[in-house]
């Protein structure tokens, strides 16, 4: 995952000059960083995934086709023989 810039520093200082003592500040200020950098998407993570999901929409409608093709030669060969014994 892409690293997102979060200032620790300023958030810990906001903290502080709310009230918070300067070790719960940093605590705070580590934990909220943490969880940006494991939780929260970047631009570059929807795009590679937007991508995956191209790759794996273009296999599933070649799917799709070949079975739609098979199906319809396989209708021929059931009309042509009902044909050929009517």
């Amino acid at each position: 995952m892409a690293t997102l810039t979060f200032d620790t520093l300023a958030y810990a200082k906001k903290l502080k000059a709310a009230g918070f003592t300067e070790e719960q500040a940093e605590v705070q200020a580590q934990a909220f960083a943490e969880i940006i950098e494991e939780r929260l998407a970047t631009k570059q993570d929807l795009k590679e995934l937007e991508l995956a999901m191209r790759r794996d929409l273009a296999a599933v409608k070649s799917e799709i086709i070949k079975w739609v093709a098979g199906m319809l030669v396989a209708q021929a060969a059931i009309v042509a023989t009902l044909v050929k014994l009517l």
